[in-house]
């Protein structure tokens, strides 16, 4: 152990016995206060909360992309039926047997392929009773997208 030398301002000199660095140690990091404690929690709350909802806005933000793609798919499927044949497909099933779609994609907002809506054509004037097919596709899902707008108007 070393021996410090202090003098004090009457001109007196003390030897003091310097601690072991442990006890040092000790006496100087007493921890934290309460408060320093509640304002790290307050932060890491904070900080997984905004986390938590920009991952939320992830994941359907996603989902909003994959419906937009499907979307412009089946009609882009629809539109070369049509010029392919003069006439619309009569169902979703159609563009999958004459090999214009592997399949009827799943809608991902509401994980189902059966729920698209279709908007059948225009009849033809020249043959009335003639199937008019379909003209238009749009998901089945309820709610509003991310933008605000409805699924049902994409």
């Amino acid at each position: 152990m070393a021996n410090f030398i202090l003098r004090l301002r009457s001109g007196r000199v003390l030897r003091r016995q310097a601690a072991s660095s442990e006890a040092l140690r000790l006496r100087s990091g007493q921890g934290f206060t309460l408060i320093e404690l509640l304002i790290v929690i307050t932060l890491i709350t904070i900080l997984a909360t905004m986390g938590i909802v920009q991952y939320r806005n992830s994941v359907q933000s996603s989902k909003e992309a994959v419906l937009r793609t499907d979307l412009f798919r089946m009609r882009d499927a629809i539109d070369q039926y049509f010029a392919d044949k003069g006439k619309y497909p009569a169902s979703l099933d159609t563009l999958v047997t004459d090999g214009y779609l592997r399949k009827i994609p799943e809608d991902p907002i509401t994980k189902s392929a059966d729920t698209w809506q279709t908007e059948p054509a225009e009849p033809d004037p020249g043959n009335p009773s003639e199937d008019p097919g379909i003209y238009n596709i749009k998901s089945g899902a309820t709610g509003t997208g991310l933008d605000g707008s409805s699924y049902s108007d994409w």
